[in-house]
């Protein structure tokens, strides 16, 4: 394992460098990721809108920020993600601005269908859902938890409408959308701050 991460931070990229690559294939219309399509280019150009948006308007909240201040542990949240996933352009933006808050917290992202080895370590329920984040302890990149794909009310919306439905269609990444908006980024904050609290706590 140890390898396998030391690999993929090589490989990674920061927040602004992720940005600029998606934005590069965009202008050839194209997308990140293995499969190339009409509707994942589609999918990457809507989300690059609404990263923009995002990191216009998420705010860290007085509460949270005092608390991320407090970590005095360097860890690396590396990220795995693609440019066409939703719940990436939803999340990636607020890990970037929650990373910003402390000097020990260092955001690497790295594209899933490039680091088929690191994604299928990290699988949830045996799927390749992104975004993943693994926390790593910065000094020695040992592995210290993972968070995603999803904060736990979306992936509950999510599992109730498939349990009701039988499928995840647009109309349920319509609903998954509103439920973004409207919940602000307070979840994913609430719950990565969590998770780090506990193993600054731990060491």
């Amino acid at each position: 394992m140890e390898t396998l991460i030391a690999e993929s931070l090589e490989k990674s990229y920061s927040y602004s460098e992720y940005r600029n690559h998606i934005s590069q294939l965009l202008l050839d219309g194209l997308s990140t990721g293995d499969t190339q399509s009409e509707d994942l280019t589609h999918y990457s150009s809507l989300n690059e809108v609404r990263m923009n948006r995002l990191d216009r308007t998420i705010k860290v909240t007085l509460e949270i920020s005092e608390r991320l201040k407090k970590i005095n542990r360097s860890y690396i949240l590396l990220v795995i993600t693609e440019g066409w996933c939703g719940d990436a352009a939803q999340l990636v933006p607020i890990m970037d601005k929650m990373a910003a808050e402390n000097d020990l917290l260092d955001l690497r992202l790295v594209l899933r269908d490039e680091n088929d080895a690191l994604m299928t370590q990290f699988l949830t329920n045996g799927s390749r859902s992104i975004p993943k984040l693994v926390l790593l302890d910065a000094e020695t990149n040992a592995v210290l938890g993972s968070w995603g794909p999803r904060p736990k009310g979306a992936a509950q919306l999510i599992k109730d409408y498939k349990e009701k439905f039988g499928v995840i269609n647009e109309e349920a990444k319509v609903e998954l959308q509103k439920w973004y908006l409207h919940d602000k980024g307070m979840s994913t904050m609430e719950e990565i701050t969590t998770m780090l609290e506990e193993n600054a706590q731990t060491k």
